[in-house]
């Protein structure tokens, strides 16, 4: 069983067992976690995620946001062995049983995905769920890059940010960030917290 267990976490092994219906999607985000992320984004019409992964978030924001809205998924997705990402065909497949809404895929990091956007004059976002590198230059780079794509009354939710009994995060660069940086940002307000998960809302008077 160790031994099986073992070969399930290597990406392309996985992919084969879940074609097959004997492995599912997997997340990193707790039940409660995903309930949270659904209660704020319900109805969005703009929303972004940062960090898709096995696209399991991602299908649930779709599922709640408004059906003539946009969602952004980002993740670079690295390539494996073969020269493709196994996690980016699960993902791909899981948000597509949800027929309802549009989906942007952007194959690159958060912020550098900012940046496109930013360019694009692509602002204002009712909802981003920052999920992606958890380390303190990794989640500046995503919250510098997006704090301002986000519109007043926005919600923006950032996983692994606060420690929690059931994971060991004392010291993680991203729980270290939102303690010393974003939690100080007078644009923005504590609105909900639930295990690792840290939820704000931008301020209805702070411009964007």
């Amino acid at each position: 069983m160790a031994r099986l267990w073992d070969l399930r976490r290597r990406p392309l092994f996985h992919l084969v067992l879940w074609r097959l219906g004997c492995a599912r999607a997997e997340t990193q985000t707790t039940e409660a976690e995903r309930d949270c992320l659904a209660r704020h984004a319900a109805g969005g019409s703009r929303i972004a995620e940062i960090g898709v992964y096995h696209g399991v978030t991602t299908r649930r924001l779709k599922s709640v946001m408004d059906p003539a809205g946009v969602i952004v998924a980002i993740d670079p997705f690295p390539k494996q062995r073969l020269g493709f990402s196994a996690h980016r065909i699960i993902a791909r497949r899981q948000v597509l049983t949800i027929k309802s809404g549009t989906v942007r895929w952007m194959r690159t990091t958060g912020s550098q995905a900012a940046k496109e956007l930013l360019a694009e004059n692509s602002r204002c976002f009712d909802f981003v769920f920052v999920d992606g590198d958890h380390s303190w230059d990794g989640l500046k780079s995503d919250w510098e890059g997006w704090r301002n794509l986000i519109a007043p009354s926005g919600i923006v939710a950032l996983h692994d940010s606060r420690l929690t009994p059931i994971r060991s995060l004392e010291g993680a660069g991203s729980v270290l960030y939102v303690q010393q940086v974003i939690s100080k940002d007078p644009c923005f307000v504590l609105v909900d917290a639930v295990d690792s998960l840290t939820v704000f809302k931008r301020r209805n008077d702070s411009a964007v």
